[in-house]
């Protein structure tokens, strides 16, 4: 038997993954400015090398954008995304099908599990994403896809499963090129989102109800209809 020695995790990928989890949890939002690396490095006590290499690696993978003269911002839905995954995903030529194939087997799951194991700060999570949906249906009678991804990421940090939350987190990154790319107009259909809203309202009472079952057939019921709406363009 050979044994590999352990390697730590690099600074750098620690200080990635958790500014990505704000980016999907939806405490940076799409075209928001994140802090300025002296600050982001005085914060998580790390250096400013350490802060800078994740952030290039977050622009590489499209989530961040430098804008010249202003700073360092989240990249916006519409926003070019050249980074690996959007790369891999061409060369796979992976299709909207494909990319919902997989979200009804991780999300179904997930909110399955939530409904087991979600806290009062996963429900709290929940709710916030669900009241900044409502409030910008109601003002711009739009819903930001940021909104949209930290409900479905919060439903997912809820499952308290670390291997379903890294692929989660893994899989949005595939996902946001697939929007970008097919479902964009979706976004822009007041109608639409308001049955969206209610899917995902409905999602959310399964799980704060703690009825595994149903969070799942209404999270499949969500999937389905978004399935059919690209269908149907």
């Amino acid at each position: 038997m050979v044994l590999k020695p352990i390697k730590p995790k690099r600074i750098s990928d620690q200080v990635f993954e958790q500014i990505r989890e704000l980016i999907y949890k939806g405490e940076f939002k799409p075209g928001q400015q994140i802090p300025p690396e002296r600050e982001l490095a005085d914060s998580m006590s790390v250096s400013r090398t350490s802060v800078r290499n994740a952030i290039e690696k977050m622009v590489g993978m499209g989530l961040l954008e430098h804008r010249q003269g202003q700073g360092t911002f989240v990249s916006l839905p519409d926003g070019q995304r050249s980074g690996s995954l959007g790369i891999s995903m061409a060369v796979e030529e992976a299709s909207i099908d494909d990319l919902l194939e997989v979200r009804m087997g991780l999300e179904c799951n997930s909110a399955f599990l939530a409904a087991k194991r979600a806290g009062q700060t996963d429900l709290l999570a929940m709710e916030k994403c669900l009241v900044e949906m409502e409030t910008d249906l109601q003002e711009t009678e739009r819903i930001g896809i940021g909104s949209d991804t930290a409900f479905h990421m919060a439903v997912t940090f809820a499952t308290k499963n670390p291997v379903l939350i890294h692929l989660m987190r893994n899989f949005y990154d595939f996902l946001f090129v697939g929007i970008k790319k097919n479902l964009t107009h979706m976004y822009d259909d007041p109608g639409t989102l308001t049955d969206i809203l209610n899917h995902h309202r409905s999602v959310f009472e399964c799980i704060r109800n703690r009825e595994p079952e149903k969070a799942f057939e209404a999270m499949r019921e969500h999937i389905i209809y978004v399935k059919e709406y690209f269908h149907s363009r």
